[in-house]
């Protein structure tokens, strides 16, 4: 566990990637792609916890058509900074047959928690799934996966804020940075 100054010192240190209102405009752009697609599918959107909420948060606020809303808290993490075994804590209460689905991740990293959630949605009989992330890393480990809605694109470093994590901290940074060495 972090101890508080260490936290500051992070965040302090960290290179401010893309400001909030960078963030707040992909937010905009992501909204209206998923409202041209889906405003007549009266969609579920899949939240993947924990790094979604914000970004979820924000994303609904901007989608004016009937939906609703779960959630599905998939891990990989557990509060460190590589991926180990898929850990399932829980599982959407909506049943996802015969449903469009759209799942939203803070990330697109290597595509491994992601590619375990469609699954996941595929075997609930989901007719129809897309992702979308509020920010994709650009290197060549996601094994062809690819989101259908991608908010910003990042090179392939460690970064924190609007839902992404430093072990388990600074999800709540207003921007998305970059951690010092990293």
């Amino acid at each position: 566990m972090l101890s508080p100054e260490e936290v500051r010192k992070v965040s302090r240190e960290a290179e401010c990637l893309y400001s909030s209102t960078q963030v707040q405009s992909a937010l905009d752009s992501m909204a209206s792609e998923i409202e041209r697609d889906f405003s007549e599918k009266n969609p579920i959107i899949l939240s993947v916890m924990t790094g979604a909420v914000i970004v979820a948060g924000h994303l609904l606020t901007r989608l004016s058509f009937p939906l609703e809303i779960d959630y599905i808290h998939a891990t990989r993490y557990a509060r460190g900074t590589t991926g180990g075994k898929m850990n399932w804590l829980a599982e959407p209460k909506t049943s996802l047959k015969g449903r469009a689905v759209i799942i939203v991740d803070d990330i697109m990293d290597e595509g491994v928690t992601l590619s375990e959630v469609i699954k996941y949605c595929e075997n609930a009989g989901a007719s129809e799934i897309a992702c979308a992330v509020l920010v994709e890393k650009q290197h060549d480990r996601k094994n062809g996966l690819k989101a259908d809605y991608v908010g910003l694109e990042i090179e392939d470093r460690y970064i924190f804020g609007y839902g992404m994590d430093y072990k388990g901290h600074l999800r709540n940074a207003d921007g998305i940075y970059a951690v010092k060495g990293f």
